[in-house]
């Protein structure tokens, strides 16, 4: 079996809307493109890394098509890897609609998501989930995911759509690998999904190892 790895561009308010450009996601949004600016060769580097073994993509229909209209044209050009890549692997679309399938290697999923992404995870190895805010809410509600990688930048929007937005339940995360920073300030932050539901306990208890006068 395989697994499953979201990735995802957030603000330190953790709004993941629209980080590629202003036409992305623009609907009452006003910082499309957010992600840009901050942009440094390091998080290039970690982006392009997360990406290394990649066999399928798992896409919303918004990211989809925004990924359709791009990556079938960016080969030869400075994100050539990436593009190559995208092109070549299968890629899987979580629509209600009728998606145009056009790009080589689309196929849109069943109306039952969970077992289709199951069925998906047992045919690949590594499958990627970018974008896609709302089939992210999806694998979150039923844990239909292994891993996060998280791109936090030091920004603050006060507004769009977020990474967590309504479809987290209590969840377990275990941090892979100490967090890295580039010079941009932006922290890379990389879970795997843990078993069980979070513990409580009570900060006022002699072992918690809080100084007491």
């Amino acid at each position: 079996m395989g697994i499953i790895q979201i990735e995802q561009f957030a603000t330190l308010d953790l709004v993941a809307q629209s980080p590629g450009g202003p036409d992305e996601d623009p609907e009452g949004f006003a910082f499309g493109g957010w992600q840009a600016p901050l942009m440094d060769e390091v998080a290039g580097a970690q982006i392009h890394a997360a990406y290394e073994g990649t066999d399928a993509l798992l896409l919303g229909r918004r990211t989809y098509d925004i990924f359709a209209s791009y990556w079938p044209h960016q080969e030869g050009g400075q994100d050539d890897a990436i593009a190559t890549l995208f092109n070549r692997v299968p890629k899987y679309v979580a629509s209600r609609g009728t998606p145009d399938l056009s790009w080589a290697g689309s196929e849109q999923l069943g109306p039952n998501l969970a077992d289709a992404v199951r069925e998906i995870r047992d045919r690949h190895e590594n499958i990627k989930v970018v974008g896609s805010l709302d089939l992210v809410q999806s694998l979150l509600r039923e844990k239909l995911f292994d891993r996060l990688d998280l791109w936090v930048h030091p920004i603050l929007l006060g507004g769009g759509k977020k990474v967590f937005d309504g479809g987290e339940v209590p969840s377990n995360l275990t941090l892979l690998e100490p967090p890295v920073s580039s010079p941009s300030g932006t922290v890379y932050l990389r879970y795997a999904l843990g078993d069980g539901a979070p513990r409580t306990g009570d900060m006022s208890e002699p072992d918690r190892g809080m100084a007491r006068d």
